[in-house]
This record gives C-alpha cells, sequence and structure tokens, in this order.
C-alpha cells in the first residue's frame, strides 16, 4: 500500500522506509569518501572524519550554499526540517550532487511537545529511532563533560573549605577562593525538567558537598554545544574548552575548567562527538547530522565543519537553522557566518498557512495555546486572518535581504490548505520582491519538491552582496540595539541595573572585544512576549541580563522572561512511545 502522510504517522513511514536504507558505504562511495575517513556506527549510521575529508579536497572549489530558516512558528513548528529534507530529495530528483545538515534533537522536545527534528511525512531524515534516542552520543557526550566540570567545581569547593592551605599543598592544590554567589554554570540534562530550574545540592555532612544553590539546563544549551557548532580543528575546540568559565572567586576573577584541571578530561569526553553523523532521507540522500536545536537559548545552528565538509563534497549543501529568522537567521548571518567565512547563496524561509494564520491577531485569529492542540479553526480558510499574518513573514524576507542574500519563500504545503489561501500567500510575496515556491514535500517527498529545488537553483545564478549588520568594533550595546530594531522591529532596548552594570564592563574590558553577540529570546514572537504575534509595534526589549561563554566567546543578552530550561506539558510525547516487546521496534515516535 502506497505510504500516505495524511492517513500513516512519521515512524510508520519511517519503518517502511528503512527496509530499503543504503548502507553508509553506499552514501559514502556516493560522495567520494573514503574508507578510512568512514567511521560505521552499524550498517546506516556513521560518523565522518571531517579533518581528513578537509585535508583531502581543501583545495577543491565549495558547492552552492543553501540556508533554512523560517517565520515566527507555532508551538509546534512549521517544518524547516521537512523543509530541509524536501530541498536534499528535490534537488536529488534534479540529479544533482546534493547534501543537508540538520541538528541533532533533544530528548527534552523529543519527549515533549514538539516531538523529533527528524523531518515529516515523505520528507524525513531516518533511521528515525536511532535518530531521535540519542544517535551516536553527540549530546551524552555534551552532558558528561559539562556535569564533569561541576563536579570538579563542587569537589574543589567541598576540599577548601575542609582543608587548610598546607593541607591543599599536600594534594598539588591552590586554593581557588570560588565565590559560592558568583558561580556561573549550573547542571545538565536532556529533558524539560522545571522541577529542577532552582536546586539547592550538597545537603548533609562535610563528606557530602558543599551547601549552596545550584540549577539545571538543558542539555543543548551547555556552552559545550555551542562549542561543538563553531570549532574550527580539534586544537581550537581543546582551546575553547579550557577556557570555560566555571565560577568566579571572591575578587570577581573568573574560574575556568583550566583553572580546575578538568578542560582535558572534558575533551577527552568530546573526541568523538566532533566528527558529523552521516544518516540518509527516506529517499536515499546523505544527510548529516552535528550540533544541537533551540536556537532561542542556544546557538541552533548545524556545526561548521559539517558545513565547510559538505561544501567540498557536494554541489549544493543545505543547512539548516533553528528557529524563526529573526534569532536563527541573525546568528547564522552574524556569528556564523563570521567564523566559519562561508556565505550562503540563498536562504529560504519557511512558512505554513497556519502560522501564517496565527499571526492573523488584528484579524481575530484566535490563540494557539502550547501543549494544546491547534484550534480547528485553523485548517478551515480564513483570508482575513492569512492576509494579516502575512506580515510576519514579509518582515523576516526583509531581514534576509538586509543581509544581501537571496531569498527564497516556502509554501510548506499540507492538505488542508485550500488553493485561495495558497495564491494569495504567494501573490504577496511576490509583492514584497521573494521568490516563492509552493513545496509538497511532505505529501509526495521529491517530487512534491521539485517547484522549489527549481526555485533555489534560479536563485543560486544571482550574486549575493553579503553584508554583516554590526562590525565586532561596534560596542556591545549598539549591537544589541541594532538587532532589536533592525531584526525585531523593537523601538529602541531598555536594560535591568544588573544587566546594564555588565554590559559596562563588557565594553570597558579589551577582553570581551571579540566576544559574539549571542541573543536569548522567544522564538514564537518578534518580541520578547510570546503571545504578541505578526509585526509588534511600539514596544521596547529589555534585558534583564547577560551570560558569558568563554570558551564560545559569546555574550549572550536574556530577553524577557525566557528560560535556559524548558517545561514538560500536560499531554508530553512519551505517553504514546513504547516498544513492540515481539519485535523490538520502537513505536509511536511521531
Amino acid at each position: 500500500m502506497p505510504l500516505d502522510p495524511t492517513k500513516h504517522a512519521d515512524w510508520e513511514i519511517a519503518e517502511a522506509a528503512e527496509k530499503r536504507m543504503k548502507t553508509s558505504q553506499q552514501l559514502a562511495d556516493g560522495l567520494g569518501i573514503e574508507r578510512d575517513e568512514l567511521l560505521p556506527h552499524g550498517h546506516y549510521i556513521a560518523k565522518v572524519d571531517y579533518a581528513r575529508v578537509l585535508s583531502r579536497l581543501g583545495k577543491k572549489a565549495d558547492g552552492k550554499f543553501i540556508e533554512v530558516t523560517a517565520l515566527n512558528p507555532t508551538p509546534l513548528g512549521e517544518g524547516k526540517s521537512t523543509t530541509t529534507l524536501g530541498i536534499l530529495q528535490g534537488l536529488g530528483r534534479r540529479g544533482k550532487r546534493v547534501t543537508a545538515c540538520i541538528r541533532q534533537p533533544s530528548g527534552g522536545p523529543t519527549f515533549n511537545i514538539k516531538g523529533s527534528a527528524a523531518g515529516g511525512g515523505l520528507s524525513q531524515c531516518i533511521p528515525l529511532t536511532e535518530f531521535s534516542l540519542g544517535l551516536t552520543g553527540d549530546i551524552n557526550a555534551v552532558m558528561n563533560a559539562h556535569n564533569l566540570a561541576m563536579v570538579a567545581l563542587t569537589a574543589r569547593m567541598q576540599h577548601e573549605r575542609n582543608y587548610d592551605d598546607h593541607q591543599l599543598s599536600e594534594r598539588r592544590l591552590r586554593r581557588l577562593d570560588i565565590d559560592p554567589h558568583n558561580v556561573q554554570m549550573g547542571w545538565v540534562i536532556d529533558f524539560c525538567a522545571q522541577a529542577l530550574r532552582n536546586i539547592i545540592i550538597g545537603i548533609g555532612g562535610r563528606m557530602d558537598g558543599f551547601l549552596m544553590q545550584s540549577k539545571f539546563a538543558i542539555a543543548v544549551s551547555s556552552e559545550l554545544m555551542a562549542i561543538l557548532a563553531i570549532f574550527s580543528d580539534l586544537a581550537d575546540f581543546r582551546k575553547r574548552i579550557g577556557q570555560i568559565v566555571v565560577a568566579y572567586d571572591k575578587q570577581g576573577n573568573p574560574v575556568t575548567t583550566e583553572d580546575l584541571e578538568v578542560a582535558g578530561a572534558m575533551a577527552a569526553w568530546m573526541k568523538d562527538a566532533i566528527n558529523p553523523n552521516m544518516l540518509q532521507s527516506v529517499e536515499g540522500e546523505p544527510c548529516f547530522v552535528h550540533a544541537g536545536p533551540f536556537a532561542n537559548i542556544a546557538v541552533g545552528q548545524s556545526s561548521i565543519v559539517a558545513d565547510k565538509m559538505c561544501l567540498k563534497l557536494a554541489d549544493y549543501h543545505v543547512t539548516e537553522s533553528g528557529f524563526g529568522a529573526d534569532i536563527g537567521f541573525e546568528k547564522f548571518w552574524n556569528v556564523k557566518c563570521r567564523y566559519s567565512g562561508n556565505i550562503p547563496n540563498v536562504s529560504v524561509i519557511t512558512a505554513t498557512i497556519r502560522a501564517l494564520k496565527h499571526h492573523g491577531v488584528n484579524a481575530g485569529a484566535p490563540k494557539v495555546v502550547p501543549g494544546r492542540p491547534i484550534p480547528k479553526e485553523y485548517f478551515e480558510e480564513n483570508l482575513a486572518w492569512l492576509e494579516d499574518g502575512m506580515s510576519n513573514l514579509i518582515h523576516h524576507v526583509n531581514t534576509v535581504k538586509k543581509a544581501g542574500i537571496n531569498p527564497v519563500v516556502c509554501i510548506n504545503a499540507y492538505h488542508t490548505d485550500t488553493q485561495e489561501e495558497t495564491k494569495l500567500a504567494k501573490r504577496m510575496c511576490e509583492a514584497a520582491g521573494a521568490r516563492v515556491a509552493v513545496s509538497h514535500h511532505w505529501l509526495r517527498g521529491g517530487d512534491g519538491a521539485l517547484e522549489l529545488a527549481d526555485a533555489i537553483l534560479d536563485a543560486c545564478n544571482e550574486k549575493v552582496k553579503f553584508k554583516f549588520l554590526y562590525e565586532m568594533d561596534m560596542p556591545l550595546r549598539q549591537r544589541v540595539e541594532l538587532i532589536a530594531r533592525e531584526v525585531y522591529g523593537a523601538n529602541g532596548v531598555s536594560y535591568s541595573p544588573e544587566a546594564a552594570a555588565k554590559a559596562e564592563k563588557f565594553e570597558k574590558d579589551p577582553l570581551y572585544a571579540d566576544y559574539a553577540t549571542m541573543m536569548v529570546k522567544t522564538h514564537l514572537s518578534l518580541s520578547h512576549d510570546p503571545a504578541r504575534k505578526g509585526v509588534p509595534k511600539d514596544w521596547t526589549l529589555p534585558i534583564r541580563d547577560f551570560l558569558t561563554y568563554g570558551g564560545a566567546r559569546f555574550i549572550c543578552p536574556l530577553a524577557g522572561d525566557i528560560s535556559l530550561m524548558p517545561g514538560t506539558g500536560s499531554d508530553p510525547a512519551f505517553r504514546r512511545v513504547d516498544v513492540d516487546v515481539k519485535t523490538g521496534r520502537v513505536k509511536g515516535l511521531f
């Protein structure tokens, strides 16, 4: 029976496609990856030694570079990964040598509301179970290495409390004099666990640790994941790990992982994670998976080394940026492109009719509440909601244009969309000066993405006039205010007293002159308030604090009330996941 996404769950489609998967060796042969560059993890998943590939192909010209982003989504997402896989399959159907790179899903959304990041329908990354449940262990490596730093910190604080300076010196330790009220890091776990946002550790006696307040964040928000996304080679990776600031001493000086003598062990935990993972689409095109999600609270980009490797292996390479273009594309534009030197030929902005309607608040569109089904009215024709909500998409089109990159809008079609809705969205995109394609990859796979593939091929032939939004010598608060005005549409920025004091310190200290600005903001709105849809007017972006990542060399302004530890909803996905005890197959994964 033909597979039909309107009747079959994603896991059923994936299970059927997995019966005819190519082996990793077949995928490698098709890309010209040599045997000593392939690091198999079974028959159908492999890591690829990026350093060997880049050493061998370093003088080869890069292929065309395609970035995928989206409008501000509903809580369920609008299919960036599905679109990335659809483009991969569509270009494959056009006979192009093509690769894609997506980000590894976190266990948080996988077992919560949003689901996996494998794509969907007939445009998925497989094998689905392995992809969704830990893959080759990269996130586990991030989690273990991160928590090892916290073990080193808390053990050191306990020993410095229990021993005098002479006793410490007998153990070849010097007193770091760590301030328990100024600890930068917390612990991480790869779930949405709101009960762990604020905790007390060290309860018990003197041998049970140092009693203090602590916290958990979700694993993919770890600075180690940011470093995995932006490092250039193993030496750079090791150096950055040693520069991670774990806490501050009582004089306000940073205490790093190198000070705690734990950086080398952390790098050892991560040594295999630096190589990209090679999987495939349901149609057998090579799809690489490397680095993590969450552009709202993390870098949210596929890794630089994976992109660089794929640009040498393929004639066309597709990479995905997290969440809406206001945060995912902005970080790709002003941080990742700056660090990598790779400039995209085109940026694809993913939109769905349902998300466009959900931004039509001025025309009466009802709220979409996280954890609850999207109201049934969204799946009925409503041109007024759609026309009003188009402002959000057009805002993102204009943002991409500011970077000098060619925008292509992908209307990620679903079977509930009407012809009149699609015509209206397409007409308004064209009036805004963007190429636009209606793509049916979710329903029909590569055959449904041919219009999108052709629009991208056409856009790739045009010259890019790329420019950054700001130069690195611009002071921190000027950068934040420029991003707020030009990308978010704010009137300006306000700072809490604590944030203002930190900003002033950063701006005066030359140590921070080359730190990238990595915004932390909700993905559900152009503003800091997830309830404000469309293109909010007459508002100010509130910055309540700054985080510093010494290894990644990021300064992270925190906007609004966003948390680094999401919460699990009342109807999480884990309620529907199980194992078939007769076959051992996982079922119910989306």
